[in-house]
């Protein structure tokens, strides 16, 4: 066996059948699903999936190594529920990883963001490099949340993209920052980081100039600015839920 992809899902009626129609090259699908209660499940039934259960427990690195290890294949492709493999990141992914004389063990790729109809090209998520390929037994994933893939040896990088759908509401947005910013400000606890106000105050703001002046936010025209001001509100929301965990 190969190709073994994996995603982690919860409630993805909306995207699950994008996804698994791209990855249709993989030799193996696993599917990590904390109880979704919509459609989901019943959608990846029709797909070559072998699904497992398991309860979400704020630690997206310990699901997305529960899906490792049940991966057989030589090389394990992890993917979200809203993300997209066009054909030519397909053909490139085959490539690479039949390839007998790769002397890589991972490789990152590059992920652009759709966000309301727009694709973005600027800011902290303007075509960002993500590590996502692994051959088996040489990576783990660390930390609860914006987790990232450990790769022991040997890294290289794909030239085609992928293409990713987030958040399709404003309303789904916000939902995904308190919860993102919650595990985030926990890990940072656990990492013995501290919280005051100034970080409390500049933090956000640094952030937001950050991402929409000199990561060029504004060229990405109003949806630039929603997301701007969005990560600004993540930052805002981890520091002051840090400063409260921290004073318990």
């Amino acid at each position: 066996m190969s190709i073994s992809s994996v995603i982690i899902t919860k409630n993805e009626e909306s995207n699950i059948k994008r996804c698994l129609e791209s990855i249709d090259f993989s030799d193996e699908i696993i599917i990590v699903d904390d109880y979704s209660f919509d459609k989901t499940l019943d959608i990846a039934k029709n797909y070559k999936t072998k699904i497992f259960k398991k309860r979400f427990n704020q630690d997206f690195s310990e699901q997305r190594n529960f899906g490792l290890s049940k991966a057989k294949g030589k090389w394990i492709f992890f993917i979200d529920a809203d993300e997209e493999v066009p054909v030519d990141l397909r053909n490139e992914i085959v490539q690479v990883t039949s390839d007998p004389l790769n002397s890589n063990n991972g490789f990152f790729i590059k992920r652009i963001d759709t966000f309301f109809g727009k694709k973005l090209n600027y800011g902290e998520w303007g075509k960002n490099k993500i590590l996502r390929i692994v051959k088996n037994g040489y990576g783990k994933w660390t930390r609860n949340v914006h987790e990232v893939l450990k790769v022991d040896g040997k890294t290289g990088t794909l030239k085609s993209q992928l293409n990713h759908y987030p958040h399709k509401s404003l309303n789904a947005f916000v939902n995904s920052i308190n919860l993102f910013s919650t595990i985030h400000a926990a890990s940072n606890k656990k990492e013995g980081k501290r919280s005051n106000i100034l970080k409390i105050i500049f933090y956000p703001f640094l952030k937001f100039f950050s991402n929409w002046i000199l990561r060029g936010g504004f060229k990405d025209n109003d949806q630039g600015f929603i997301m701007s001001l969005m990560m600004s509100f993540h930052s805002f929301l981890a520091w002051s839920k840090l400063w409260q965990l921290t004073k318990k």
